[in-house]
């Protein structure tokens, strides 16, 4: 049975099936939506990042079909090619590579957090720092990003808590002259940094509220960081 299963999946999960799938489930509000907000070269089957993410949990870790996919003009191939790679097989130059190529939609988010691949690999918190740094847009949000998902690590060898300190001070720093986008990365990076420890929720919350809810959008609710940190959840989860 094994080795008909294994065969199953060599036969169904490659990049037709996965277009089948999106055919099957596009949705025409959704294709509306995405052609009123993006203007790139990218096309859109209008499907939600949910439904994409349950689909692409059925593939698993698939290096080789991510390529095919990512190497598209789909918007929605590209998501789920970001959430099938194999941290194992990934590198720096795939990541360079890839966050020149990032447009559109939820592309940034799901590359650089979410559970992102990119943020399990061994490289994570070196590519994180650097893309802070940098003076690309799209860089800078990605690093943010990684912090985010680098400050939910259990692992032994996790940043310790002066590095977590030191990005703080560097967001408190660098908050007055950011854009928007680059605000909200950096405020998910606070709230997963404050998260972490007592100490760290009280150093994030401060430069949380200095910083204030975030108005991003007309259709959602500003983003306030403050709220998060200072929740039932998170006292009970720092003892606070």
């Amino acid at each position: 049975m094994g080795m008909i299963h294994n065969t199953d999946r060599l036969i169904h999960m490659n990049k037709a099936t996965v277009v089948a799938f999106l055919k099957k489930n596009q949705d025409s509000r959704g294709i509306e939506h995405w052609q009123k907000l993006n203007k790139g070269e990218l096309k859109s089957y209008g499907i939600g990042l949910t439904i994409l993410r349950k689909y692409a949990k059925t593939i698993g870790r698939d290096a080789k079909l991510a390529k095919s996919l990512w190497n598209s003009n789909c918007y929605e191939m590209k998501i789920i090619s970001i959430l099938i790679d194999d941290p194992k097989t990934m590198t720096v130059e795939q990541a360079e590579t890839q966050v020149e190529q990032l447009e559109g939609g939820y592309l940034v988010h799901v590359f650089s957090s979410c559970n992102a691949p990119l943020a399990k690999t061994p490289f994570v918190v070196e590519l994180a720092d650097e893309w802070i740094k940098s003076d690309d847009t799209v860089r800078r949000q990605c690093g943010y990003g990684l912090l985010y998902e680098i400050s939910k690590s259990k692992k032994k060898n996790a940043p310790d808590e002066a590095y977590f300190l030191a990005h703080v001070a560097e967001i408190d720093k660098k908050r007055k002259q950011a854009s928007t986008p680059i605000l909200m990365s950096m405020a998910g990076s606070l709230m997963g940094i404050g998260m972490r420890t007592k100490k760290l929720n009280k150093e994030a919350l401060k430069v949380a509220r200095a910083i204030g809810p975030i108005t991003h959008s007309e259709s959602c609710d500003p983003f306030d960081v403050a709220k998060h940190l200072t929740s039932d959840y998170a006292k009970q989860k720092l003892g606070l």
